[in-house]
């Protein structure tokens, strides 16, 4: 039987940079950058050789105060290397030390991925607020991508939000890298519908050329015509065309808000469909608008450097 989930946080993602650990010029600039969240990354982006020295470098990160003092709302995840490797369970103690929002697991194949990590964050009574984030990277995982979100589902589950590994699944699959992804873009789909059926969030994945504004634009355009909920980021110039592409049309809030004012009327609040404006709206469409307004609040506490609402 389904059990009930412990509440998961309701943040903008619109713009998530990947940041390796060790890289303190990089640490140092995070401060004044309006991404919605950070990877202190220890997996790909660190070299075998430098893994324990970007390791070291988190840590004193976050226990120097450094963490602390990033803009209010910024969401802090560290991605880990899988701990069946030689860096994995260093990497989880560090992580588990540092407190960030999140642990960001890397190749979950399947739920049990999700379950090992659970069980160690609960024998090390890590606190309810720490979540998981998992990537979903390789044919195994795409294939297993609804099962793996069910696990959002079980009692005290942390699953938090899938991460798209795009360049993963190229490499694995051997499908070509076009624009407009046309090969990957099932597997993309299949990760969409995995997540938003049980109520996870969900990140597409990195655009590896950051000169090239135009074709990222067309990316993150067609990322939130599929459903993403944002994008992961490999340098801060792709910030700002992130927050444009996954943000709030001001077109659509408007409507929104007159949809909940349409059903807010004492006429209409006890019934399923009104007519509005020369087309019948039903609950459903009060529910999405709900959303949207809510997502438009914590957008603007964000950028305004307020917590979250």
């Amino acid at each position: 039987m389904t059990k009930t989930a412990t509440p998961r946080p309701v943040r903008p993602r619109r713009s998530i940079l990947y940041l390796p650990a060790g890289n303190e010029r990089a640490l140092a600039k995070l401060a004044g950058l309006d991404c919605d969240g950070v990877i202190f990354d220890l997996e790909d982006s660190v070299a075998p050789g430098a893994k324990e020295e970007a390791r070291e470098s988190l840590r004193r990160f976050f226990a120097d105060g450094r963490a602390a003092a990033l803009p209010a709302g910024m969401e802090k995840i560290i991605r880990i290397n899988a701990l069946t490797s030689p860096w994995g369970a260093e990497d989880f103690l560090a992580a588990r030390g540092c407190r960030p929002d999140a642990i960001l697991i890397p190749k979950v194949d399947a739920p049990d991925d999700i379950t090992a990590v659970e069980d160690v964050l609960e024998q090390t009574d890590a606190p309810a607020s720490l979540r998981l984030w998992a990537m979903i990277e390789t044919p195994r995982g795409v294939m297993n991508a609804g099962r793996i979100a069910a696990m959002a589902r079980t009692d005290g589950a942390r699953l938090d939000c899938f991460v798209t590994g795009a360049n993963d699944l190229l490499k694995e699959t051997g499908v070509a890298a076009l624009p407009g992804r046309p090969w990957l873009a099932p597997w993309l789909m299949q990760i969409v519908l995995a997540a938003r059926a049980y109520g996870l969030d969900v990140l597409d994945g990195v655009y590896n050329d950051f000169r090239d504004a135009a074709g990222l634009e067309a990316e993150c355009d067609e990322g939130r015509a599929m459903g993403f909920d944002g994008k992961t980021l490999i340098h801060p110039a792709q910030i700002a065309a992130a927050n444009t592409a996954f943000g709030i049309d001001p077109d659509r809030l408007a409507e929104a808000r007159t949809i909940v004012d349409a059903f807010a009327q004492p006429e209409n609040r006890d019934r399923g469909v009104i007519g509005l404006d020369g087309r019948m709206v039903e609950r459903l469409h009060l529910d999405i608008a709900e959303r949207l307004i809510g997502k438009a609040a914590r957008i603007a506490a964000r950028e305004k450097g307020d917590p979250a609402p």
